[in-house]
């Protein structure tokens, strides 16, 4: 079953996330839910924070190559790349932002073998993402500090409006509490 896709203003997107002990058959449902919500979003990756699983793992497809990087940590870096960077959990923005160009991550992947990847420019940029997640990091605090306060002003208008809206809705009887 998908999952909801946090956004932005959620206290889960800046919180650190704890190592993975266990991969059983629900981390393995858990994982299979996050691709569908990552495809139905659409993203070429997904972290366990952006659902509100507080643990240090992510979802990927990148070059139809689909794959889980759990307790990833990035070894080696090189080079610089300015990319356009877009993220599920602030939908409809996107920032240039300059990350290192190439990377070695190891971790583990779904069957508990340990993992190296070496990672270039998109891939690359993909995996610093999602670890910047894990780590309680939004791609906005990799900003200039004038592009950062603007686009935190247009994201707290955006969540304002938001919130008026649905205000709206329940006084009209259209989106109060609902009894399952």
């Amino acid at each position: 079953m998908p999952k909801r896709i946090r956004t932005y203003g959620d206290p889960v997107l800046n919180t650190k996330a704890a190592d993975v002990t266990d991969i059983d058959g629900k981390f393995v449902d858990l994982c299979d839910d996050m691709f569908v919500s990552m495809y139905d979003a659409p993203g070429i990756g997904l972290a366990a924070p952006q659902v509100g699983v507080q643990k240090r793992f992510f979802v990927y497809d990148y070059d139809d190559n689909p794959g889980v990087l759990i307790n990833p940590t990035i070894t080696e870096m090189d080079g610089e790349w300015l990319y356009e960077e877009g993220c599920l959990s602030i939908p409809g923005m996107s920032f240039e932002i300059v990350r290192p160009k190439k990377i070695l991550v190891t971790g583990v992947d779904l069957d508990g073998n340990d993992v190296e990847l070496e990672a270039d420019e998109l891939f690359s940029r993909l995996i610093q993402h999602e670890i910047d997640h894990l780590d309680g990091v939004l791609m906005t605090e990799r900003l200039e500090s004038d592009v950062r306060k603007a686009a935190i002003a247009e994201l707290n208008d955006r969540r304002l409006q938001a919130e008026a809206e649905r205000a709206e809705r329940i006084k009209a009887g259209g989106g109060g509490l609902q009894l399952p």
